[in-house]
């Protein structure tokens, strides 16, 4: 068989050229493909619990959303909540990058001082913080900030007018941060749609104590309000009193209606992923730090979110909704204490 030296020497040549692509398609993975095919790594310290409808939960949601857009197979993360203890979560923050994580947050502006000292230990470790726009002029560290004065000023207006007392109460915790941004955009709202309103401010000095935002809030009742609002993870405490006794609550940060569908008026709902993602591309294309990002109502960062099981009169909805796209178009400019 096959006697014609010439087809027996193209079928042999046919026949190396076969083995030598099945070999090419064998070849191991090159170390830079391997790395290729790792996913990002997260990991992210926080000062409350990951279901607070506040601060924490803010940026577990926004974990969440990103992995279900990127792929688990591409972005993977891991957290320690309820790190309201500053050195607990510094020894968290550091065993993290020394696990070698793609990016480490400290979510929280309490840990500002920890992260300043462990961030330059570990240079080829990329950490994120907020809110703040302070990098500490490190190669290596991001800052994140919301713009939380923005649904203030709506969450204001709005509150403006639905007050029949006149009467409004802020629950603050430390005047600090999104917190004391998101008051004085309230207020600055309350004021610019009914200047002769009442706003009480009372700030409790904590971020967490559950107790004592529930007594700020009975002494603004006792005080004659009938709407009230507040910031950070305490406010579970505030909206169960408001909600003893039929007070309207406007919130912030996450949507808080599950916890008092029949009073909750409207939120700020904060999309860490907006900026998140910035960096995560950032690092990937070789750059650790040395930026800050801000979430507004024109970046999608921040949304407003209105109850629907809240009967919203028509022209305080239409108010709300000039009032946004009056803060996008930079037609309304929010004064900050």
């Amino acid at each position: 068989m096959f006697r014609n030296p010439l087809f027996r020497l193209l079928l042999v040549f046919g026949l190396a050229l076969g083995l030598l692509a099945a070999c090419k398609g064998q070849q191991p993975a090159t170390p830079a493909a391997e790395e290729a095919k790792k996913p990002f790594r997260v990991a992210v310290v926080m000062p409350s619990a990951i279901n607070d409808l506040a601060f924490s939960q803010s940026m577990y949601d926004a974990l969440v959303a990103i992995q279900k857009e990127r792929g688990e197979e591409n972005f993977q993360f891991v957290y320690s909540d309820g790190m309201y203890v500053v050195d607990d979560a510094a020894a968290a923050i550091r065993d993290y990058a020394t696990q070698g994580y793609d990016l480490v947050i400290a979510h929280g502006s309490q840990y500002g001082s920890s992260l300043q000292e462990i961030a330059p230990d570990f240079p080829n470790t990329s950490f994120a913080w907020g809110t703040t726009v302070e990098t500490f002029g490190l190669p290596n560290v991001f800052a994140y900030e919301a713009a939380s004065e923005q649904g203030g000023y709506v969450n204001g207006v709005m509150a403006a007018m639905l007050t029949k007392s006149g009467v409004i109460g802020v629950v603050g915790p430390i005047e600090t941060g999104d917190a004391k941004r998101y008051v004085d955009g309230f207020v600055a709202g309350v004021k610019a749609t009914k200047p002769d309103a009442t706003v009480n401010v009372n700030w409790i000095g904590s971020f967490s104590d559950v107790s004592l935002a529930a007594e700020a809030a009975k002494t603004h009742i006792a005080a004659g309000a009938d709407v009230m609002t507040g910031t950070a993870q305490m406010v579970v405490g505030a909206i169960g009193v408001a909600k003893e006794h039929g007070v309207l609550w406007f919130g912030t940060q996450a949507d808080q209606t599950s916890l008092a569908p029949e009073i909750v008026v409207a939120n700020q709902v904060y999309h860490w992923e907006v900026v998140l993602n910035q960096m995560i591309d950032l690092i990937q294309q070789g750059t650790l730090g040395g930026r800050s990002f801000a979430i507004d109502l024109a970046n999608g960062g921040i949304v407003m979110v209105y109850n629907p099981q809240f009967d919203l009169p028509d022209d305080v909805k239409a108010a709300a909704e000039k009032t946004i796209e009056g803060i996008k178009k930079g037609e309304i400019t929010i004064p900050l204490k």
